[in-house]
């Protein structure tokens, strides 16, 4: 915990806020979801979710702790649906998960590994077993954060977990490296959801959720940079390198590489967010 938070002071002290913020805007009804149709709930089984978004017709981005139970096991990726567009019930299109992959160097709770560089390679993709029609469902392109101070989260979350949430506008409070943090409202669940950058027309995804600190000021979220590491987990569907498949087949847990961070005195749920409540709040 007091690594990331030092994370955090670090990142706030490289930018100033000046970007205004808005309140979450439930996407329920046809004519609201249809920009964010490719943005989905990540089903593992019954009881955990995380969000996702189709990069391709067959391709779900989502974060690398989504696919590890609390013992750091891979859930079964027959388990896992990712559902587009969930609102109330309903999807605009689901499909069931054929092969998973976390990035290569995510390895949680190694000696000596800061949070920073966890958060950093927290990516994996989602082979969908079935593609969904890109008339259905736009895939995004991913791409780098331009230089502004303003982004987007589409998202689902404890406690609004039926349908997505949108926050038109929140800030970037600062970057190191490849790592940016912003004050987006996320939460349990929200691992994985997509930031956007809406400065160039069509939104394209910048970054994903993969853990914050929340207090009684709000939160900060930490993500990463993507186009190495989605070409990078590209490659490794491509040659089988850390994949896990629905038959059982891949590769044994101990090879992929990848276990779900344990941040001590951490408020996690499975298959949400890892979020660290600061001490006195």
């Amino acid at each position: 915990m007091k690594r990331i938070a030092a994370l955090a002071l670090c990142l706030l002290t490289a930018s100033p806020s000046v970007a205004q913020n808005t309140g979450l805007e439930r996407l329920s009804r046809p004519d609201q979801i249809i920009s964010w149709k490719a943005v989905g709930r990540v089903d593992i089984g019954t009881s955990a979710f995380c969000t996702g978004t189709l990069i391709a017709a067959d391709l779900v981005l989502t974060a690398a702790h989504c696919l590890f139970d609390r013992s750091g096991a891979p859930y079964p990726v027959d388990k896992i649906t990712f559902r587009a567009g969930f609102a109330d019930g309903a999807a605009v299109a689901e499909a069931g998960v054929a092969r998973a992959t976390a990035h290569d160097n995510y390895v949680a709770g190694k000696t000596g590994t800061q949070d920073g560089e966890q958060i950093r390679f927290d990516v994996a993709l989602l082979q969908l077993a079935q593609p969904i029609s890109t008339a259905l469902a736009p895939p995004f392109a991913v791409d780098r954060p331009s230089d502004g101070d303003e982004v987007s989260v589409v998202s689902y979350a404890r406690g609004r977990e039926a349908a997505l949430s949108w926050q038109r506008a929140c800030t970037v409070l600062g970057r190191r490296g490849d790592l940016i943090a912003v004050d987006c409202d996320v939460t349990f669940g929200a691992s994985g959801a997509p930031v956007f950058d809406r400065s160039q027309g069509r939104a394209r995804i910048v970054s994903i959720i993969s853990a914050g600190v929340k207090d009684g000021a709000g939160t900060v979220a930490f993500g990463m940079e993507l186009p190495r590491l989605v070409s990078d987990l590209k490659q490794q569907l491509r040659s089988g390198r850390g994949v896990v498949t629905a038959q059982g087949d891949g590769l044994e847990p101990s090879a992929v590489g990848a276990r779900r961070i344990s941040l001590g005195g951490a408020d996690r749920s499975a298959g949400g967010a890892r979020f660290v409540k600061v001490p006195g709040n």
